[in-house]
């Protein structure tokens, strides 16, 4: 019997959802990359969908995630703006204390449970 597990995702509302896991590890593709286009490969997403969550979050936050520089024969550049990083930096702990916080919880809540399963 497979075990028991759980899965948390977190996003960020407004009126609608902005920002979540996909568009943190598209702004860690950047980051990592220089590019949004490299990012997108990397991610297997349409670099069409990566302008359009991009632009939402950017819409929603009110800053800049990312400085761009236009593409051409050899392909454009982009970068995480300081606002943009200190934002992701700041989901990325939020992301990471709030699992670590759910771990407990789990463990607590259903730890004994694979003592069942046996």
């Amino acid at each position: 019997m497979e075990p028991l597990r759980y899965d948390l995702r977190l996003r960020l509302f407004r009126d609608q959802k902005f920002f979540g896991p996909g568009v943190a590890e598209l702004m860690h593709g950047v980051e990592n990359r220089g590019s949004i286009r490299a990012a997108c490969r990397e991610m297997g997403m349409a670099y069409s969908k990566a302008w359009k969550i991009l632009n939402r979050a950017e819409d929603d936050l009110g800053f800049a995630l990312l400085d761009r520089e236009a593409g051409g024969s050899g392909g454009g550049n982009a970068a995480l703006t300081p606002e943009g990083k200190e934002f992701l930096r700041r989901y990325d702990a939020f992301v990471h204390a709030v699992q670590q916080e759910s771990d407990r919880l789990y463990d607590e809540y259903f730890g004994d449970m694979e003592d069942l399963d046996e």
